[in-house]
Formats: C-alpha cells, structure tokens, sequence
C-alpha cells in the first residue's frame, strides 16, 4: 500500500511537481529522430512533462525545441515558418533561432533595438540512437549523456516504434518490471510463447518467482529467479535506467528490447519501444519479426495511436482467449495496455492495492523513486543524473546452477560491451 500523499509524488510530473522537477535533472526522450526532417523542414509538435514545445532542425542542422507559444499574442510556432536559420511566427512575423532568441522582430519600427531582449523558453537538444532527447532542467547543472549501449548503434541495428496512448506513465512503466505478469499475462494456452517474444518457457511453467532487488548507481537491477531443469535457476534480470528506459530480459546473444516512457501530461504518455542488437544489424527475420503486429502494436494509420486500444475493448477475442492465450488480446504491447491503462482510472490509486511478496520489483521502484524525489526536494541533486558511465549495463536471461549465487555467476553477462 502506498499513501495517497506518495502517490502524488510519483504521478504528477508537469512543470514544478516534485517529480517533474526529478526528471528534468536527466536527458529526457522526447521524439523520434524519424519525425524530424532535414534543413528547414516541418516543425513538429511535442509535447511532455506538462509542456507543449515544436521541435525543429533549422538551416544549419541544428536542433531547437522551444515553447510552442510565441511570447507575442501567443500564436502556435507549430505554424511557423522553418527559414534562415530560425522559426518565424505567421502570426506577426517574430522569429526565434534554436536558442529562443529572437532575432527578427519585425512589426513594429521599435523591432531592431527590441529583437535582444526578446526570447523564448528553449532546451538543449541532442540526435542519439534513433531518438530526440531533450535536457529540460536548470542549465548550470546539464549531464552527461548517459552511455547505454543501444543508443550507441547504427540505424540498422534498431528499430523503433512509437505509441501515445492514455494513461499516466507510472502505471505503465511498473508492469517494465514486473516480471511476474509475464506467467500470465503474455502467455498462450499450451505454455509456448508468442512468436518473437520469448525463447524460455520456463516462465510459464513456473508462475511464483522469487524476487531479488539490488538498489544500484543507474537506478535498479530486478532479478526473478525461477526454477528449471537439470537443478538449474533461471534468472531473468531486469535493468531500470533512471528515470526514463527499461532493459527487458532477453537471452544472451539476442536482440534486446527497451520500453522508454515518459510523460506528455498527468493522463496521457508515449511509450518508445525500442529493438536493438548490440554487436551487428537486425536481418530479415527479426524485422519481419517486429513489424508482425504481435510484438509490436499496430497504429492508426498517420498516427502513433495503437489500432487495440480502450475504445474497441483491444479489439478482445474471446474465442481466442478460451481456446489459444492467456488474454485474447493479439498484440503485446495492447496486452500490457488493457490492464494497465484503466486500474481504476488513468491515475491509480495506490493507496487501494494489496500486495504480495512477488510485487518487489514494483516496491522497489517506489521506494527508490520516492526517495530520490524526496532527497531533491530537500536540495539534493540526483546523483544518477552525473554518473554516465554507470549506464553501460544488459538485461539477461540465463541460467545458473542452484548453487551459484547471481552476481558472482553472472558479473560479466550483466555489463555492456563484454558479450
């Protein structure tokens, strides 16, 4: 249980909540590198963390993401035009460079003396690994990027999707971790797993993992440790990048999958669903494999909204949900959304829940989120935010014997870069 004082702690996120000034102390994902277009292309709207702000690569290359509202009469920048090296305004004509600095101000004969002292709300911005990332927070204090290792690869070792759905991003993120869920919620009838998903089934079989919890220098590592055959455990480590990615568990050699969430506002948040292979070039297969619409959910066409979503029930089989899997819904990601979306509205009320020793990875979570809120709002930096090198770590799925202790059995499997 969880009081409904932490709970607001952990769910409010817009300019000024305690978490929301947490978040903006790390770099932030905020688009696809994909929706942004050469030199002077479209602008494109984006908006999270509470705030709405129009991303745009300007004449030179460079990025700039500022307050989608002009500081004039308020007029939309999204409308603006992307030329000479800045955003004009169509409304009155003001323009702003990547920095929020005007440097045009044009309707009105005072505009050539005035245009230095006007500007706008603008973030640092960076291009890396297929994604936009913004630093939102005091300037002075601007981290290092963090080094994880999927957003150091070639284009052709990922792809990304993204969706934008309804609900609050915690709610989301916490069934990342829960690896518990994965016996249930995601599995089909006959105990094989969905194609492209899962190549261990020991997870079904047995549905009461044990739970490790170690607190770390990038945020968590989530250990479930089942049993298996031939007097093995097998373990699935799960790794939380504070605050925004999650490494999923997957087997050595395989390609890894991350959720990267972060908020648009209290109710609604976008979910970067990322599959990258480390060491060489997703072929054929595993591509087919992720645009299959099982791994993936499929979106509306020109949208990033799923196909499966709360207003067609996930487009639920019954049928299928007697005879074949688990949940009768096709899509994983649409799985995850039906039962984390609505848990008594798009913002849960934690305070309601009654948990059991298998929820320690979410009560793990809590508490070092919570934490480290508290810690800020007493005036202590987050120290994660300045430790880039932490980052360089995997999610593994493996094997032990019963007698071999987990991180003396699997030191090396668990750092990047030593495969």
């Amino acid at each position: 249980m969880l009081s409904r004082e932490d709970n607001e702690l952990l769910v409010r996120t817009g300019p000024g909540t305690p978490m929301g000034n947490f978040m903006r102390r790390f770099w932030a994902p905020v688009a696809l590198a994909s929706e942004v277009g050469g030199p002077d292309s479209t602008p494109v709207r984006v908006n999270v963390l509470g705030e709405k702000l129009v991303l745009f690569r300007d004449s030179s290359n460079r990025l700039g993401l500022i307050d989608a509202y002009c500081p004039h009469r308020r007029a939309n920048m999204y409308w603006g035009r992307n030329e000479a090296d800045g955003l004009r305004c169509v409304y009155h004509g003001w323009k702003f460079d990547v920095n929020g600095q005007c440097t045009d101000l044009p309707n009105c004969p005072e505009g050539v003396n005035l245009a230095a002292r006007v500007s706008t709300t603008a973030y640092t911005v960076r291009e890396q690994g297929g994604l936009i990332w913004a630093y939102m927070g005091p300037p002075e204090l601007e981290p290092p990027f963090p080094k994880i290792e999927i957003f150091d690869t070639r284009p052709e070792q990922r792809r990304i999707h993204k969706l934008v759905v309804p609900g609050n991003y915690f709610q989301m993120m916490e069934g990342d971790m829960d690896s518990s869920h994965v016996s249930f919620l995601h599995s089909k009838l006959d105990n094989t797993a969905f194609e492209g998903s899962l190549s261990r089934t020991d997870m079904f079989e047995d549905r009461s993992p044990r739970w490790f919890a170690s607190e770390t220098d990038y945020g968590l590592m989530l250990s479930a440790q089942r049993d298996a055959a031939n007097n093995q455990y097998q373990w699935r480590v799960t790794q939380y990048l504070m605050p925004f990615v999650t490494l999923i568990a997957v087997p050595r050699g395989e390609r890894v999958l991350a959720n990267v969430r972060i908020p648009i506002d209290d109710e609604n948040s976008i979910l970067f669903r990322c599959f990258v292979h480390p060491d060489r070039d997703l072929n054929s297969s595993e591509l087919a494999t992720i645009e299959n619409g099982i791994i993936s959910a499929e979106t509306i066409p020109g949208t990033f909204l799923p196909i499966e979503n709360m207003t067609n029930d996930y487009m639920i089989d019954r049928d299928v949900q007697r005879t074949k899997t688990f949940s009768g819904i096709r899509s994983i990601p649409a799985q995850d959304l039906a039962v984390a979306q609505d848990q008594g509205g798009l913002i849960a009320d934690r305070s309601l829940e009654y948990l059991v020793s298998s929820d320690k990875a979410i009560i793990t979570l809590r508490k070092r989120l919570l934490g480290r809120v508290k810690e800020l709002m007493a005036g202590t930096e987050p120290p994660e935010a300045q430790r880039p090198d932490a980052y360089g770590v995997r999610a593994v799925d493996f094997y032990l014997p019963r007698d071999v202790e987990l991180e003396a059995g699997a030191r090396e499997l668990l750092l990047a870069g030593t495969r």
